[in-house]
């Protein structure tokens, strides 16, 4: 009797100790929730897109300028998250005498972050990239607004010449590059009007009114669709 007791006993040791064990080495259960899937918007993965579209045709070189142009995107958008139009002052614009409005006050404040963000991402571009592939990934930043913007120009001015032409493209280019660092579309048009209000100010101080070629391309376009006149 004692003898079946005893081996009773060790046979319950035993299943607890198995017990023990299993429960300290069994997997954990998977959790079944996958990941977000990253939005298109995301730095990195933007960054992935612009970099492949290169076809740099050396992976250690695209990657080097995927990072750069993440960490680029990541700052501008933490930028602007961080500050707020309202961090600046309702007041008049000293230009037009108007009240500045909500995407000019967050232009004007977004218009604060370091230098050293910019100059960071042209520096990293340019260690391993060409002149002409660091125009391809600014204009994907800017959504290829200088080539939109200048064929708009050349429609809209008859007998444009040479030197209109370089006019034009150097600002727009400079425009671009100082673009690239505000988070949205809407401020990006922002930059592009002040390098467009430039341009549009050097045809009116040639001799060429602006508003005069610009009235006449609107009421052209405007005939051929059927329609009135621009002015009645």
């Amino acid at each position: 009797m004692k003898k079946a007791c005893a081996v009773l006993a060790c046979c319950f040791v035993l299943t607890a100790v198995c017990k023990s064990t299993f429960a300290q080495t069994a997997t954990p259960p998977v959790d079944e929730k996958a990941a977000p899937a990253k939005s298109k918007s995301d730095p990195d993965v933007k960054a992935a897109q612009w970099a492949a579209s290169l076809n740099l045709n050396d992976a250690a070189k695209e990657a080097r300028v995927a990072a750069v142009i993440t960490a680029h995107l990541t700052a501008v958008r933490d930028w602007h998250n961080s500050h707020d139009y309202t961090l600046v002052p309702e007041g008049m614009n000293p230009i037009t005498g108007k009240v500045f409005n909500k995407l000019e006050r967050q232009v004007i404040i977004n218009s604060t972050i370091p230098k050293s963000v910019h100059e960071s991402l042209m520096a990293g571009l340019r260690k391993d990239l060409t002149e002409a592939q660091v125009e391809l990934v600014l204009d994907k930043y800017t959504i290829g607004k200088v080539a939109f913007t200048m064929n708009g120009y050349k429609s809209i001015v008859p007998n444009m010449t040479k030197e209109d032409e370089a006019f034009i493209l150097t600002n727009l280019k400079l425009a671009r590059e100082q673009a690239i660092d505000y988070k949205n579309v809407d401020q990006i048009s922002t930059i592009f009007k002040i390098y467009k209000t430039k341009i549009e100010a050097y045809f009116t101080d040639s001799g060429r009114n602006w508003h005069a070629m610009y009235k006449a391309y609107a009421d052209a376009q405007k005939a051929k669709k059927g329609a009135a006149p621009a002015d009645q």
